[in-house]
């Protein structure tokens, strides 16, 4: 279930003037509110599209990695590994 949390942002100057200029009749969005929810919608895939770009990175280095250097670990081995 979500929840709705209000918070409060003071902005001034040309931060306060560039986000008038993106609100209301004259700008792309009907509201502040809109508009931060877009801006952190956004932030949110860019942040999951780099974790995903990390991984595939990772995979395509290990996947690369000549089969010998491979070693047969159990579930447990991988994750007792990952809490080092």
């Amino acid at each position: 279930m979500s929840r709705t949390t209000t918070m409060t942002v003071r902005l001034g100057g040309a931060l306060s003037d560039f986000v008038s200029a993106n609100v209301g009749d004259d700008g792309s969005y009907e509201n502040v509110s809109e508009y931060i929810r877009d801006l952190i919608r956004r932030d949110k895939e860019r942040t999951e599209v780099a974790a995903f770009s990390r991984l595939k990175a990772e995979l395509t280095h290990a996947l690369a990695a000549p089969e010998k250097s491979y070693q047969s670990l159990t579930a447990t081995e991988v994750i007792e590994r990952n809490w080092a």
